[in-house]
């Protein structure tokens, strides 16, 4: 069982076979997965984008269509999200851990959530798993509906046209980028996990008086 849980994972963030396996469709979908539902906190978000935009530069796929489909799909992720959290309310937090749900990320994107506010649902979209709970703690904190619309909109735009823009971009600047894919998804995923990183730094550092 381990043994198939390493290997789906390993499929999971091959981003270059999925990108050419599955499409713009698979991509949306992934998209839409890790910022709307609870299982999908795992998901590539980051390397994929930056990898489908370095496959728009090369004509592989088209990037109107990529920052297009995409941000639908972020949007409405996180709307679905938000739903979740304002139906489920404060019972997400009593709700047992399992594979795919654990309380602990819940916990961080509300820390989030209390020290942001409703920027949260902007900053979250660069942050790991705090950008899938997020929505759902602002869902919690009855944050106004309409409100949230805008932030997510705004939030959902801002991700997909840095992340798949800036690896449209980059492709332009390096040659031969296609030769350094592997390297380029582990500069995108070491660098998306600097934020968490530092938090986690500031977390243990003696409180000054």
């Amino acid at each position: 069982m381990f043994h198939q849980i390493i290997a789906f994972i390993r499929q999971i963030y091959d981003v270059k076979a999925l990108i050419s396996w599955g499409g713009l469709s698979l991509i949306s979908f992934i998209i839409f997965a890790e910022t709307g539902l609870f299982f999908g906190f795992f998901l590539p978000g980051d390397s994929l984008l930056v990898t489908a935009g370095i496959f728009a530069k090369t004509g592989e796929l088209s990037i109107s269509w990529l920052l297009l489909a995409s941000s639908i799909a972020a949007i409405l992720g996180d709307q679905v999200g938000y739903a979740l959290g304002f139906k489920a309310g404060h019972a997400l937090f009593q709700r047992e851990d399992s594979l795919f749900f654990k309380k602990k990320h819940l916990k961080k994107a509300h820390d989030f959530y209390e020290k942001y506010g409703a920027k949260t649902i902007v900053l979250a979209r660069f942050v790991p798993i705090v950008r899938t709970f997020a929505p759902a703690v602002a869902g919690i904190a009855e944050m106004s509906y309409f409100r949230f619309i805008a932030y997510n909109m705004l939030g959902g735009f801002l991700w997909i046209l840095a992340m798949a823009g800036g690896g449209y971009a980059l492709a332009g600047l390096i040659p031969d980028i296609g030769k350094r894919i592997h390297l380029v998804i582990l500069a995108v995923i070491f660098i998306s996990l600097l934020p968490g990183l530092f938090e986690f730094w500031r977390s243990k550092q003696p409180a000054r008086s």
